[in-house]
């Protein structure tokens, strides 16, 4: 009980993750009963054939191979083959013992793969091996020949029959093993209800060969004439060989040993459960192609962990830990600890100089003393730098004490490339030009991805944080026949996570022109690139010029094709398909250009800064100014369009400012006065304006005339530069007149009911949205990636007509989220990511039972500047989040039917909730048709990925091809769910052409205005317009929906509550017919059937309506 108390006070404060964590183990782990015994009864059987197979003679290599192909049986022996002369024999005797390894005896293996894999050790007797036998291959050859002696057997047995196929250890071409499959035709030897495999291993007997022969120092594939050179001339260590050789020697000392672990910490299996499910979330395996690190490397290291070294007094892991705290300890590690730079050896003699080679390979060094191997050994530098840095990240996110990371832990597949990597680089097999039938094929691809590595690594400097080479599992073959070459039209996929930062940098600086050396070495890496340059600060050095501009070529790709080019081949730079940023070209400037992604505005947030200068440098003011505060969707740089100068067009809708005065009681104390002195103040403000800058057009103009408690005019102001703006004074005396209202008993309903309007309005717009506008201007300068996201992802929204219903506000907070909380991912790097990953955290929102929390509190302004946020800039704790919660339970039970609010989505700087949803926006149905778009979107995305590993695996066919993903197709509409859609006129929509005359005068005044420039039509769009009368006059009939940047159509659903037929009263809010209903059984006084009026909507009338209403607006009405 004291350990559970341990464990749930480290997270959370609550017991929630714990729950999670042993509901999942509990789903995970195998029942071992009768799902499983078929399998089990297998392995018996299996046993008792391999213990019948007779013994064979000692055989020549020719010999051997003849004795196994009359039984229809080809060796599996590696490359390269065993000579034909060979002295030394292949001979088979009875297995020295034969046992269940690995994680099913364990109990460690897991439920959720497609095949449970089950391993069975066969121990093969040292009478077959002499001492030199691990030099120059001899052992795997005679480890071939034993391997196809057990199928034979298996396969010829008359009692038995099974499926058996060679297939490769770990993808170890050194390490053939047998796998065998139910043939599935139903005998008592299927066990296909099992859902098994069972691998059978070879095994050699513990020490048969000497530990010192088999050190990663040691060279064990020697020419005939090595002893004859001298030593800087004789053969190179083979690390990774011996490691193999002694990987089959460890495998009944680590049974043993992994056995002895369990029982010693009892959390050690759950442990590796959870290990387990980390790794195959992200993308990693046993196999060397996988990564080299899987559930055995996993398991090692912490049974390892938990035994205390040489010299040190307590081991690293406490064997009275928890199952997470050993999960979470174990990630520690592997995230802290370097173990290229600073190799870890348990129990070893050996010191650092040892393992100099496979440092200077970069190979990780995790040294098992006493079995003597570095568990680590099939690990490549880009795997293990990829462990590492997803090892970091998952602490980091273990750490959050606030919110709940166990989906991002354990149950989001992390490694799908579109979610987890901004650029990627297809490379064919065949372009690299190896025969795929030389026996050093294998070594050879694996050789080029190193050399690879290290030259993209070199070339790109901090532009990547991280580079993966991922390629294709070569697959099991039939025991009948050799191992086929490697299918050419196979890929290399290489995935880039990039620092947007200095992705796009234009200039590569080199060493100093008297540094010859550094100098020299520069010129041969970049070759014609490389030039010598003055820079402004006086400096000669070496440098590389790229060059950049927006739909260009980015420099990332003119990088990695050039550098491939040079130091590979012109070919495989070629035939290398290159994708980065896949969607940003759907949005105007969506590729980051320079450091950061707000470029494109910076044009409008001069000239705001420009205003914000000449507004207080004015005098004459009764009042001094204490705030001028940008509050629009344009100054925090999240419109899908971005205001540009211009000569003879002006902005759609002008920027919104926010202006307060100092605190004076001069200030009116009523509502209506309160709004004349701001239109007064307006007047001022233009005046002075006007006379100080002539070149600044001035104009008050009023609103929501209807609803005096509301703000009623405010300022417009155009800059010479065609910018414009809207002023709004904001005064704090507002929100108390209003509160005093609600809380007047004597008020009548309806005007409660505009105070409480009114009020929420104030709040909205005077406190909140300058808030929120302040903190994402910092957060969009701190993620360079963030405004091309919120554009990109605004853009989806408008594409499907969803924009309308959706506060601006909080689309841009459900992009923030994907930044703030972006596990299991880091933080999106360009705006593809940040979008694909935001569509599909909407795609798993539960908003009927989960609401949407922000903590922006790392990103407020720092101390000493203007704070408007209001909330806890201290950031959201535990008990936050849980009135948070309780406020959302709280509008669930006084609203269980979500007429009101629908999302709810607070933050630290708006605990509340309901400022951007509240009142309907979105209504029920929207929101459910924003998560059917986003699972469509993701599942499209999924597929995507799908197809990009049928590629890699050389799986692609028409079907794949005629399917291909576009980034077009997550933005198209689909119309035809809709009722009605209204087609607007293509000379009046924006995504049309105008056209030069038109023969309605309203009409006709903006077409001319847009030739001429003409400043009176800021703000003024018809078609905008009649879309916001049919919402207004329409609404309770249809809902409506339309994309506000394009315009070119507006689609309607009807209303099932109003197409319903109901008893008749006068207002029905919509245009209807009577309708004559009887009821049956029921008779008036003259005894006639009684009969009752009752109405339905008249659809037929409500488009004629439209139609008049839209006139030359509307091209045409489709109705479905």
């Amino acid at each position: 009980m004291l350990q559970d108390g341990a464990y749930t006070a480290e997270v959370y404060k609550s017991n929630l993750f714990k729950l999670q964590v042993d509901e999942l183990l509990q789903q995970l782990k195998p029942k071992y009963g009768k799902k499983e015994a078929p399998a089990e009864k297998a392995m018996w059987t299996l046993k008792t054939i391999i213990e019948q197979i007779p013994s064979r003679a000692p055989l020549s290599i020719p010999d051997s191979e003849t004795a196994l192909e009359s039984e229809k049986i080809v060796i599996p022996f590696p490359n390269p083959r065993p000579p034909r002369d060979a002295k030394y024999k292949m001979q088979y005797d009875r297995p020295t013992s034969i046992n269940a390894i690995g994680s099913y005896p364990l109990k460690t293996t897991t439920r959720a793969e497609d095949e449970l894999a089950i391993d069975l050790a066969v121990t093969m007797p040292k009478s077959l091996f002499q001492e030199k036998d691990y030099l120059n291959h001899r052992y795997f050859y005679k480890r071939a020949f034993y391997l196809a002696c057990l199928a034979a057997g298996i396969r010829g047995s008359k009692e038995h029959k099974f499926n058996a196929s060679f297939e490769l250890l770990n993808g170890n071409q050194l390490q053939p093993i047998i796998v065998i499959r139910p043939i599935r035709d139903g005998n008592a030897d299927d066990f296909s209800a099992s859902k098994c495999r069972i691998h059978i291993l070879p095994a050699l007997p513990d020490k048969m060969f000497l530990e010192s022969k088999l050190r990663p120092d040691s060279n064990c594939i020697r020419p005939k004439d090595s002893n004859d050179k001298p030593e800087s001339m004789r053969p190179k260590p083979t690390p990774f060989y011996n490691a193999t050789v002694q990987s089959d020697a460890s495998i009944s000392p680590y049974l043993k040993f992994l056995h002895y672990s369990s029982s010693k910490c009892n959390a050690y299996k759950d442990a590796c459960i959870l290990g387990r499910t980390w790794l195959r979330q992200r993308g990693f395996g046993g196999s060397a192609r996988n990564g080299g690190f899987g559930n055995f490397e996993w398991g090692t290291i912490i049974a390892i962990l938990l035994q205390a070294n040489l010299g040190d007094g307590v081991p690293p892991l406490s064997s009275g830990y928890s199952s997470y705290q050993l999960f979470k300890a174990t990630l520690q590690f592997l995230a802290t600890r370097d173990l290229i730079k600073a190799p870890y050896a348990f129990n070893s003699c050996y010191n650092s100089s040892d393992f100099s080679v496979s440092t200077a390979e970069s190979t990780p060094i995790f040294f098992d003393g006493p079995r003597n191997i570095n568990i680590l050994f099939k690990m490549s530098p880009w795997s293990y730098e990829r462990l590492r840095s997803e090892a970091e990240l998952t602490v980091d996110m273990l750490g959050d004490s606030v919110f709940d990371q166990f989906d991002s832990t354990f149950i989001l597949k992390a490694n799908a490339p579109n979610y987890r990597y901004d650029t990627t680089l297809e490379v064919p097999l065949a372009a690299f030009g190896f025969d795929s039938m030389s026996e050093t094929h294998d070594q050879d691809i694996l050789q080029a991805c190193r050399n690879m590595y290290f030259i993209l690594a070199r070339a790109l400097t901090n532009r990547v944080t991280t580079i993966s080479f991922h390629m294709p599992n070569q697959g099991s073959w039939p025991v009948t026949s050799r191992r086929p070459p490697e299918d050419q039209k196979r890929r290399i996929l290489i995935t880039f996570a990039t620092n947007p930062s200095y992705a796009n940098r234009t200039v590569d600086y080199g060493p100093t022109a008297e540094n010859k050396k550094d100098a020299a070495s520069f010129r041969q890496f970049w070759g014609e690139k490389a030039e010598l340059r003055r820079f402004k600060d006086g400096s000669i050095l070496e440098s590389v010029v790229w060059s950049y501009k927006h739909n260009s070529t980015p420099v990332i790709q003119q990088i990695i094709l050039f550098i491939i080019g040079k130091h590979f081949s012109a070919k495989l730079a070629g035939e290398a398909v290159f994708t980065t940023d896949r969607l940003g070209h759907l949005i105007p400037s969506g590729r980051i250009v320079g450091k950061s992604g707000i470029e494109p505005f910076s044009p409008l947030m001069t000239a705001f800064a420009t205003l914000d200068k000449d507004i207080r440098g004015l005098e004459g003011f009764p009042l001094q100014i204490r705030h001028i505060i940008a509050a629009d969707p344009q100054l925090r740089y999240s419109t899908v369009e971005f205001p540009t100068y211009a000569s003879k067009t002006f902005p759609h809708t002008p920027a919104s400012v926010v202006v307060q005065f100092e605190g004076s009681a001069r200030w009116p104390d009523d509502l209506a006065a309160i709004q004349r002195t701001k239109i007064a103040f307006l007047l001022k403000v233009a005046d002075l304006l006007s006379s100080s800058k002539s070149t600044y057009v001035t104009r008050v103009g009023l609103e929501n005339p209807s609803q005096p408690s509301l703000n009623q005019a405010y300022l417009e102001i155009i800059l010479p530069s065609s910018l414009s703006f809207r002023l709004r004074i904001h005064h704090d005396r507002e929100a108390t007149l209003l509160d005093r209202q609600l809380k007047d008993k004597s008020l009548d309903g309806f005007s409660r009911e505009s105070s409480a309007l009114a009020l929420a309005v104030y709040k909205r717009e005077f406190q909140h949205l300058p808030a929120h506008t302040q903190a994402m201007q910092s957060m969009c300068t701190r993620f360079p990636a963030l405004s091309p996201s919120i554009r990109l992802t605004k853009r989806w929204f408008d594409s499907h007509l969803l924009s309308p219903h959706f506060s601006p506000v909080l689309i841009e907070l459900l992009v923030v989220r994907t930044f703030l909380q972006p596990y299991p991912w880091p933080v999106p790097s360009c705006a593809t990511t940040g979008f694909l990953r935001t569509l599909a955290w909407i795609s798993r929102w539960d908003w009927r039972h989960n609401p949407l929390v922000i903590d922006f509190s790392t990103f407020l302004p720092a101390k000493g500047s203007t704070d408007l946020t209001g909330g806890n800039t201290k950031g959201l704790k535990a008990e936050d989040l849980d009135k948070i919660h309780l406020s959302f339970e709280a509008w669930r039970r006084i609203d269980p039917s979500m007429n009101r609010v629908v999302l709810f989505a607070a933050s630290n700087i708006d605990p509340q909730g309901t400022t951007w949803t509240d009142r309907g926006m979105p209504e029920k149905v929207v929101a459910a048709r924003l998560t059917s778009l986003a699972r469509s979107a993701t599942g499209l995305v999924r597929e995507d990925d799908d197809r990009l590993m049928s590629r890699l695996a050389g799986e692609e066919n028409r079907d794949i091809l005629s399917n291909y993903f576009t980034a077009e197709a997550l933005f198209i509409p689909q119309l035809k769910d809709y009722d009605v859609v209204i087609h607007i006129s293509s000379d009046l929509s924006r995504a049309g052409e105008k056209r030069k005359e038109s023969k309605f005068k309203n009409l006709q005044i903006q077409l001319e205005s847009q030739e001429l420039g003409d400043s009176q039509k800021i703000g003024y769009d018809p078609v905008e317009l009649f879309a916001r009368e049919l919402q207004e006059v329409y609404g309770e009939a249809l809902l409506w929906f339309w994309d506000p940047e394009a315009l070119d159509v507006i689609a309607g659903l009807w209303n099932p509550s109003a197409t319903a037929q109901r008893g008749f009263k006068v207002k029905s809010g919509w245009n209807s017919l009577p309708v004559n209903t009887y009821k049956q059984g029921q008779k008036n006084n003259q005894g006639e059937t009684s009969h009752q009026v009752e109405i339905q909507i008249n659809k037929g009338a409500i488009l004629n309506e439209i139609g008049k209403l839209g006139g030359e607006i509307i091209n045409t009405i489709e109705v479905r």
